[in-house]
């Protein structure tokens, strides 16, 4: 567990403060600017990962749910299947949304 911690915390070291030290050799005046712009943008990309995980996680939860119910009732298999497409779809869209509602921002 205490790896796992470790592991967390140099990823979000690194997804945060990353673009700001590619930037760093810029000039003087304009390394301020590149810096709160670039913590920024580390930020968003971290939301960005944490809505795939939710959506990789809501996805899980819905293949369970099938898989459970095709096997207490294998002849509603292809209501069933139907049924869990839709559903993932539409995880799929919220998550997409997401993103690309956190890279713009």
């Amino acid at each position: 567990m205490k790896t796992f911690k470790n592991i967390a915390l140099a990823t979000l070291a690194l997804a945060v403060l990353g673009p700001t030290m590619a930037l760093a050799q810029t000039g003087a005046g304009e390394a301020v600017v590149a810096a709160g712009t670039s913590v920024g943008k580390g930020i968003a990309v971290l939301g960005a990962g944490l809505a795939l995980v939710g959506g990789g996680i809501g996805i899980g939860l819905i293949g369970k749910a099938a898989n459970e119910s095709t096997a207490r009732q294998p002849e509603a298999g292809g209501r069933i299947f139907t049924m869990t497409i839709i559903t993932a779809a539409f995880v799929e869209g919220a998550t997409l949304f997401a993103v690309v509602a956190a890279l713009i921002a």
